[in-house]
C-alpha cells in the first residue's frame, strides 16, 4: 500500500502556482506589472489562468475515473463564493423556460423610463455564473475623479452550460431571457426605444448572436445598442496579430482559449496545433473571407452562433449601434478590432473604446488604475444611449 504525505497536494498545488508565477508573461508596456503579477498570483489559487490549468488537469484526472467532468473543479473554484447583494437594489430571482434569471433594478422608484440591459456572462460557455459585477459597474461605478451612476434595469441570464447542455443551447437560453424581457418592459418600467444588449468575452459572443437574429422579428421593440466587452467572435483565425502577440499573455492565453473552445463544443482537443495554424479552414473559405482579416471534427466553429464575425453584410448593416471595448494584451483584441471594422464598412455607428495598457477580464478588477478611465468612457457611451 502507498502512503501519500499530506504535505505531498499542497507542496505540488503551491509548487505549479509559484512556477507559473515566476515564468508567466507580463509584455513590455502594460500598466503595473508588478500589480499583474500580484493578481496572476491571487487568481492562480482562485478563479483565473493557472488555477484554470490546475483545476483542468484536476477534473480530467476525476473524469477519467468517472466522477465528473472536467470543468467540475474549475466550476466550483469560480462559483465557490456567491455574490453579495447590495441593500440599495432590488434583486428578483425567477426562472424562465428553465432558464434562471436575475434582475437588478434601484430601489428608488423610477421618475421615467428606465433603460434596459440584457447582460450575458463570460466563461467560454462551460463555467461562470450570475455575478454582481455589471449590476455594481452600471448603478455606481467610481472612477478618480469622475462617479456616475446611471438608472437601468439589468437582467442577467445564468444559461446553462457546456458540455452537459450541448452547443448552441447556450444562444437559446439568451434568446429566451431576451424574449421573455422585451415582453415584459413594462414591469419593470423599461423603455422599449432603450434596450441595449450586452456581455463580456463569450458573453459578448453571445450578446452578438442575439442582435442578428432579432433582426428577424420584427413584432419587438428593435435593440438600441449593443455593448459588447473584450468580445471573442471568430474561430476561423487563430494567428491574428493578438493571437501571435498575446500567445503566452494573462489571464487567457492562446492555448487554453482553443481548448475552451473545443469544450464548449464538446469535442476533444485532439486536433489542438492543427487548429493553431489554421489547419481547420478550407482554402475555399479563406479566400472568401481573407478581406477581413473545416475540419470536419470541429465544423461547428465556423458556424454563425460560434462565429458571428462572419456574418454577411445583409445583416451587419442593420445592426443597431455598438460600443466595443478591447484591450490591447488580450488575445481576443482584434476579434472586437475587425468586427468594428466590419461594423463601420456597412454604416453602423461605432464607439470603441481601446484600454492600450489592458488586459483580457480587466472588468473583474475594479481597483486596477488603467480601468478607470474605460469605466468611464463606458458609461458616458451608456448615458447618451
Amino acid at each position: 500500500m502507498f502512503f501519500i504525505s499530506p504535505v505531498l497536494i499542497p507542496a505540488l498545488f503551491w509548487g505549479v502556482v509559484l512556477y507559473d508565477f515566476f515564468n508567466s508573461e507580463v509584455p513590455p508596456g502594460i500598466e503595473q506589472p508588478l500589480k499583474l503579477h500580484t493578481i496572476m498570483l491571487v487568481v492562480q489559487t482562485s478563479q483565473h489562468y493557472s488555477f484554470q490549468i490546475l483545476s483542468l488537469q484536476q477534473g480530467k484526472i476525476l473524469e477519467k475515473l468517472g466522477i465528473c467532468n472536467d470543468f467540475a473543479v474549475l466550476r466550483a473554484a469560480v462559483d465557490g463564493i456567491p455574490p453579495w447583494r447590495d441593500s440599495k437594489l432590488l434583486i428578483k430571482d425567477l426562472t424562465v423556460d428553465e432558464v434562471p434569471l436575475r434582475i437588478y433594478q434601484p430601489k428608488s422608484p423610477p421618475t421615467s423610463k428606465r433603460r434596459g440591459i440584457l447582460y450575458f456572462h463570460g466563461g467560454a460557455g462551460t463555467f461562470g455564473s450570475i455575478s454582481k459585477k455589471w449590476a455594481s459597474f452600471i448603478f455606481q461605478v467610481k472612477s478618480k475623479p469622475l462617479h456616475f451612476s446611471l438608472q437601468a434595469c439589468v437582467n442577467q441570464c445564468l444559461y446553462r452550460l457546456s458540455p452537459e447542455h450541448p452547443y448552441p443551447g447556450q444562444y437559446f437560453d439568451c434568446l429566451s431571457a431576451t424574449l421573455y424581457f422585451m415582453r415584459n418592459l413594462e414591469e419593470y418600467h423599461v423603455d422599449p426605444g432603450l434596450i441595449i444588449v450586452s456581455g463580456d468575452s463569450c458573453g459578448a459572443n453571445f450578446a452578438t448572436v442575439i442582435c442578428q437574429i432579432l433582426l428577424n422579428d420584427r413584432d419587438l421593440p428593435k435593440v438600441r445598442a449593443q455593448v459588447l466587452l473584450y468580445p471573442g467572435l471568430q474561430g476561423l483565425d487563430f494567428q491574428l496579430p493578438s493571437y501571435q502577440q498575446n500567445a503566452f499573455g494573462p489571464i487567457l492565453p492562446r492555448k487554453l482559449v482553443i481548448y475552451f473552445c473545443f469544450r464548449y463544443l464538446n469535442r476533444k482537443p485532439t486536433v489542438l496545433k492543427d487548429i493553431i495554424q489554421n489547419c481547420h479552414v478550407p482554402e475555399s473559405m479563406r479566400q472568401k473571407y481573407k478581406k477581413w482579416v473545416i475540419h470536419e471534427a470541429v465544423k461547428e466553429i465556423l458556424a454563425g452562433t460560434f462565429s458571428p464575425l462572419l456574418a454577411e453584410d445583409s445583416i451587419i448593416c442593420q445592426l443597431p449601434e455598438s460600443c466595443i471595448v478591447t484591450c490591447e494584451f488580450d488575445v481576443l483584441r482584434d476579434d472586437g478590432l475587425l468586427y468594428k471594422k466590419r461594423l463601420e464598412d456597412n454604416g453602423v455607428p461605432v464607439t470603441w473604446h481601446h484600454c492600450k495598457h489592458g488586459f483580457h477580464g480587466i472588468l473583474a478588477f475594479f481597483d486596477y488604475l488603467v480601468l478607470n478611465a474605460i469605466c468611464s468612457a463606458l458609461l458616458k457611451s451608456l448615458k447618451i444611449i
